[in-house]
């Protein structure tokens, strides 16, 4: 059933994708519509910003039916979170011997038909995947780049889009650890960005995921390159690991305690810029008009990857000469990216209060973006409502969920947003326990179980100005649960109340 391979030219081939709206899928077909294949794709009928995507492709997501399925269909590329077991299309794909591949294996033989580069780790895949793709229109190379959200500075649309597409010789793709998915790329260089314990429900220990990491680097063919972060201790484990085991590797490390054209030194944060510097420009300074520390790493590996493309596509060699060359393309580039959907992302502004939504569900990407928050923001008040993703990620966190919201004023909690693939009653954890836990380390933390039940507190708090914050409220609703839409109905009834008083 998966014995298909996506050839070189897809003009006029026909393929289906089930679960057409995940924001993998959605920029997969962009990337495949791109390249000519004929389209068709089903889903659920709520609406997801990556309708959008899909609307620009021209294409509108069918409901589920057999009857999408039929002989004419190249492949069918389906989601993981479905099976042939309870999905009506992928039984009937197979009673028809139509090759049938995960959107893992689809990537990964797009990979082989390029010189394809992977961007993985724990934390940050999605950022640094669009400030490669921003540098890389900066510097005209010919690539296309697919991201896992919608990044702003991708395409001419106002809403961005997930992916780039300015020629095939390159390919960039955000590759995912979870099960191994990323063990179907053909990687030529890797950006590695961070490496610790997550997705506990299928790697139990540290050791299960560095080690995942490791069997992925080790894709590298002869001289490959691992780009990878000296600051994170499991990104540097893994390429010491990786290094005994194949010298050919080259190994560039990026950061502050990195060593090599790659080390950072980071400046002020002044009129809502980040400043840093690197070793490649010497008397140079960048800066990024997104906040976090984290974000400047993100940032150098990205142009660690795109000068070495760059050099390797116009036969020159990285010295001081042609660094200087590209100073100021890259230096444009930079302070143009705004960053991705659900990372950093201003949802809007009304009276003295910004209302943000990230994505962060680690306690290490929650307590890094919090900072940068911070750092941005020294004279608002930043309130953060949190909901965290899976019951085994809480359990197995919970000290450290509980101590990463050191850079914020209040904490507002919920219940745990649950998965699928998990059964809760056997990690003995509720967000309750969260609760307790954070409760005795800030002196502002609410519990409300179920999102909406903040609203009324949240709308009058947000109205009154807290004379101790001279510019006013942050408020940030953060994590993969769907506490976004909290933020999103806050901020429409703050604007119209604030709208009514003019």
């Amino acid at each position: 059933m998966d014995d298909f391979h996506i050839p070189s030219d897809l003009h006029g081939v026909n393929i289906h994708f089930v679960g057409i709206k995940g924001t993998g899928m959605a920029a997969l077909t962009e990337i495949l519509c791109s390249r000519g294949a004929v389209i068709t794709g089903s889903d659920v009928e709520d609406v997801f910003y990556t309708d959008k995507v899909l609307l620009r492709c021209g294409i509108k997501a069918l409901p589920f039916s057999e009857n999408n399925i039929s002989k004419k269909l190249a492949c069918v590329i389906y989601s993981s979170a479905y099976n042939f077991e309870t999905n009506c299309e992928l039984s009937k794909a197979k009673k028809l011997d139509i090759p049938c591949i995960l959107y893992s294996q689809a990537l990964g033989q797009l990979s082989k038909l390029s010189y394809s580069v992977g961007v993985a780790g724990v934390h940050g895949k999605t950022t640094t995947t669009g400030l490669v793709g921003t540098l890389l229109e900066g510097l005209n190379l010919p690539a296309q780049v697919l991201a896992g959200s919608l990044i702003s500075s991708f395409g001419t649309q106002d809403e961005g889009s997930c992916t780039l597409s300015l020629g095939n010789k390159y390919f960039v793709a955000e590759t995912c650890e979870y099960q191994r998915h990323f063990m179907s790329f053909s990687p030529k260089k890797i950006i590695l960005t961070s490496v610790e314990s997550d997705h506990q429900d299928y790697y139990p220990t540290y050791k299960d995921i560095r080690d995942a990491f490791v069997d992925y680097a080790s894709l590298l063919p002869q001289n490959g390159q691992l780009i990878y972060c000296a600051d994170d201790l499991g990104a540097t484990e893994v390429s010491e690991i990786v290094k005994s085991k194949r010298d050919d590797i080259e190994l560039v490390p990026y950061g502050i305690t990195a060593t090599g054209p790659w080390h950072i030194s980071m400046g002020e944060v002044k009129n809502g810029r980040q400043s840093f510097c690197v070793d490649a420009f010497p008397k140079q300074e960048f800066y990024l008009s997104v906040p976090g520390q984290h974000l400047v790493l993100n940032a150098t590996a990205a142009m660690a990857l795109v000068c070495s493309l760059y050099s390797q596509e116009n036969n020159l060699k990285m010295d001081n000469l042609f660094f200087n060359d590209i100073f100021t393309k890259l230096s444009n580039s930079l302070i143009s990216f705004k960053g991705a959907k659900r990372r950093s992302e201003i949802i809007g502004r009304t009276n003295n209060v910004i209302f943000m939504d990230d994505y962060a569900h680690h306690p290490t990407a929650i307590k890094t973006t919090l900072a940068g928050f911070r750092s941005f923001y020294p004279n608002r008040k930043i309130i953060v409502d949190f909901m965290s993703h899976t019951y085994t990620r809480t359990a197995a966190l919970l000290e450290e969920f509980a101590n990463s919201f050191t850079s914020c004023d209040k904490v507002i909690l919920h219940k745990i947003y649950g998965s699928a693939r998990e059964n809760a009653s056997l990690t003995g954890v509720t967000g309750k326990d969260l609760y307790n836990k954070a409760k005795n380390l800030y002196p502002e933390v609410c519990y409300y179980e179920e999102v909406f039940e903040a609203e009324k507190d949240l709308i009058q708090e947000l109205s009154v100005k807290d004379e101790r914050f001279s510019e006013g409220y942050l408020f940030v609703t953060m994590g993969a649960g769907d506490n976004w839409k909290l933020g999103k109905k806050v901020y429409e009834i703050l604007s119209s109340l604030e709208y009514t008083k003019k």
